[in-house]
């Protein structure tokens, strides 16, 4: 199990001690998806290997001996990159074969800064097609599986990140998030997931979908881990202008302001209008039970708040703007990409070189040729604005210092299911509110699921209060440590003397 001084941390003392090489975490890392991914679980989480890599980390383990230091503060930290952000040492397709696999100059704002601390981009994760859905499936990588229960889905869209991650493939992982998109894996893989408020993190150099909600961040083990990462890729960046709205509210560290955090007097808002009734609910209901019981034996205030308007099912279905916006970003970046084949939506629809359940959306989509001409589209942004203002109403009326709810109603779906029901990531996308995605526990064990399957909590605060989600994340880690590595592969860490 790993603890929440943070995986991180750890690695770097082992580093600075040269008890450990980046050389050897990639060789352990890229050993890995080798036996697990195509083989063995066949878990199916990578699309592309970085074949720098092993470059990387021996110029990275050259500078320790010859400087008896350490990079940055992510020196040698291998890093698994959902295929929709820009790199130049790897394809960057957003898993779709209509897309070329031709390398091109452009890097995103995050991995750029990731590797400027010192990270290594080890691989690009398969994630449900365009980032338009939740199962993790795609004409390029095919249907990714959940190493906790191989007969499950692992969440999405970034669900290979999730998937890589949970076995072993890297220390850090990059998702994006338009709906649920890191938090649906983060929960389904019993890790940590982080959607920023809205322009804390640049989104430059990232395969859009929808300006309006598409939010990007980590997923990692500890939350010690997503403080870490957060303090490195913050900040303003031309390259988004979304991101001028965080100037003045980010704290010197992250990482410090998670010393002597604590759930004692904390209160949290239980949002029972986000819990399922439904027997198929019951699992998830009886994790956020005892998880819940958890946080009151040490000290927080759990006041349930049962409201109407805070419903997941109609958010999505009155508020969710990806139809209007999708074809207009995209046809933006497709121009920018110049591919040799695909340049538009259009050119792709005709192609059919995408994964075809997809075509519904996509047709609607391009059918779209102005959007302020549909008096739909600017009502929905009203929308959006009074739901932000309803859940911050919420939040003072009950006196909260965070909304608790879990990200899944039901556990993650079986692979015969097309649709990741039940999902209450919504709420903080239209929202543009943080919200932070924690192991909250294991549904009983099955056949096909020997530790049961992970069930996540969502975390949501104020605008630019990352901080204190943080605080309260590692907290609730503290309170209730349930992370285990899935049973079916070698544990995680063994390897790098890690525990």
């Amino acid at each position: 199990m790993v603890d929440t001084v943070g995986v991180i941390a750890r690695i770097q003392r082992a580093y600075a001690q040269q008890t450990l090489s980046a050389t050897q975490v990639v060789d352990d890392c890229l050993a890995r998806i080798e036996h697990n991914d195509q083989q063995g679980p066949a878990l199916n989480a990578v699309v592309a290997i970085n074949q720098q890599a092993r470059d990387v980390a021996r110029r990275l383990d050259a500078f320790v001996n010859e400087s008896r230091q350490l990079v940055g503060p992510l020196h040698g930290v291998p890093v698994v990159v959902k295929d929709n952000f820009h790199t130049a040492d790897m394809p960057t397709r957003a898993s779709c074969r209509g897309l070329s696999e031709q390398l091109t100059p452009i890097e995103s704002t995050i991995t750029r800064k990731l590797r400027e601390a010192g990270a290594i981009m080890l691989a690009k994760t398969n994630m449900h097609e365009l980032a338009l859905a939740g199962t993790t499936v795609s004409s390029l990588g095919g249907q990714t599986r959940n190493p906790y229960d191989l007969t499950r889905t692992p969440g999405g869209s970034s669900g290979g990140t999730g998937a890589a991650l949970a076995a072993g493939y890297g220390l850090v992982g990059l998702g994006t998030d338009t709906v649920n998109s890191i938090r649906s894996p983060a929960s389904a893989h019993a890790l940590v997931g982080l959607r920023p408020t809205r322009g804390l993190v640049s989104r430059g150099g990232l395969i859009p979908v929808c300006e309006s909600q598409d939010a990007a961040g980590p997923l990692v083990h500890t939350v010690a881990d997503a403080a870490q990462v957060l303090n490195v890729i913050v900040g303003f960046d031309p390259a988004d202008p979304a991101t001028a709205y965080a100037a003045g509210h980010t704290p010197p560290c992250y990482v410090q302001a998670l010393a002597g955090s604590t759930l004692k007097g904390v209160r949290l808002g239980v949002m029972r209008s986000l819990f399922g009734t439904e027997p198929q609910h019951a699992p998830v209901n009886a994790v956020m039970d005892s998880a819940l019981q958890a946080m009151r034996e040490v000290g927080a205030y759990c006041i349930d708040i049962d409201d109407e308007h805070v419903d997941s099912p109609r958010i999505l279905r009155d508020l969710d703007v990806q139809k209007w916006e999708f074809a207009e970003e995209f046809n933006a970046y497709l121009a920018t990409r110049r591919d040799p084949d695909i340049g538009t939506l259009t050119q792709l629809l005709d192609s059919g070189n995408y994964y075809p359940a997809l075509q519904g959306f996509l047709q609607q989509a391009n059918a779209v040729t102005n959007r302020w001409d549909d008096p739909e589209y600017p009502l929905r942004l009203a929308r959006m604005a009074a739901m932000r203002r309803h859940l911050l109403f919420l939040m003072a009326q009950h006196n909260v210092d965070a909304l608790v709810y879990p990200l899944q109603k039901r556990l993650v779906v079986p692979l015969d299911e097309t649709d990741q029901a039940d999902r209450n990531g919504i709420v903080a996308a239209v929202s543009g509110l943080p919200a932070i995605n924690v192991p909250a526990g294991f549904s009983e064990p099955d056949s096909n699921a020997p530790l049961g399957v992970p069930v996540g909590m969502d975390i949501m605060g104020r605008p630019f209060q990352e901080a204190r989600l943080l605080q309260i994340a590692a907290a609730f880690e503290r309170a209730m440590p349930v992370r285990q590595s899935p049973a079916n592969l070698p544990p995680v860490w063994g390897a790098w003397g890690l525990g």
